[in-house]
């Protein structure tokens, strides 16, 4: 009987002998394994042995948002400001495409357009009184400022709108331009040409700002107005996107 129990335990003992072979590392790991749930896995561990250098690339060139409370550096620079700033020459950059850049010539298209006379500078519609004659001729009506029909006559025919103005005394007869599609891409170029300028804007926007926070640096970390700085770039960043988007889409309605 005690013979067949030990054969019965030499398996038993062979394996534990084997086990003690084993590297320490595979020791280490029984030992984990035993104070870990059997059903525990290690993701991060996984995600460092096996990321690819794609993925690696794509996290490098990510960068974290920065979001500061603009109430604690209110003593640095006012980043309301700078921000309204920035929006604002967005909002001027719609307001170019409007009144610069239609494609469909109708009494209102001309209102905006600016004249500029010994006075100071106008609107057109501000000086005189513009109507739509037929589909084909817009009337300006510029008897109350006779004396500015040659200044509206040249911003007339300067704007980007194709137009070719013939003035009949007070009156400015505005031919309505045939939509071709050299004048189409034309006015795409100016759009262009548009956002351009808003960008650059931009860039003198977010350089003064910038400026200003290294002015005011003295007594505050560094760290502190690093991520002022990225909060500036960022706010700048995310203009540059919108002026992107608006181009996008006033070529696209340009074009057809």
């Amino acid at each position: 009987m005690a013979l067949n129990h030990l054969k019965m335990l030499r398996p038993l003992l062979c394996q534990s002998l084997q086990q003690l072979k084993t590297p320490t590392v595979a020791t280490s790991r029984i030992s984990a394994s035993l104070l870990q749930p059997s059903n525990t896995c290690y993701p991060a561990a996984c995600t460092r042995l096996y990321a690819t250098k794609k993925t690696k690339a794509k996290a490098k060139g990510q960068s974290a948002k920065v979001n500061i409370n603009s109430a604690l550096v209110e003593d640095i620079i006012s980043l309301d400001e700078v921000k309204e700033d920035m929006k604002a020459i967005l909002a001027a950059l719609k307001d170019d495409f409007t009144r610069n850049l239609s494609i469909r010539t109708s009494p209102g298209a001309l209102d905006h357009i600016v004249v500029t006379t010994e006075d100071g500078k106008f609107p057109l519609n501000q000086l005189g009184q513009i109507s739509m004659k037929s589909p084909q001729l817009i009337m300006v009506n510029m008897s109350s400022f006779p004396e500015a029909v040659p200044a509206a006559t040249r911003a007339l025919r300067e704007s980007s709108m194709n137009l070719n103005p013939e003035v009949d005394g007070a009156i400015i007869k505005v031919p309505v331009p045939k939509i071709t599609r050299e004048h189409r891409e034309n006015l795409a170029k100016v759009a262009k040409q548009f956002s351009n300028k808003a960008k650059d804007s931009l860039r003198r926007s977010r350089s003064n700002a910038i400026a200003q926070v290294k002015k005011t640096k003295e007594g505050h970390s560094e760290d502190t107005i690093r991520l002022i700085e990225k909060q500036i770039q960022q706010m700048a960043d995310n203009i540059a996107m919108d002026i992107d988007k608006q181009l996008a889409a006033k070529t696209k309605e340009l074009l057809g």
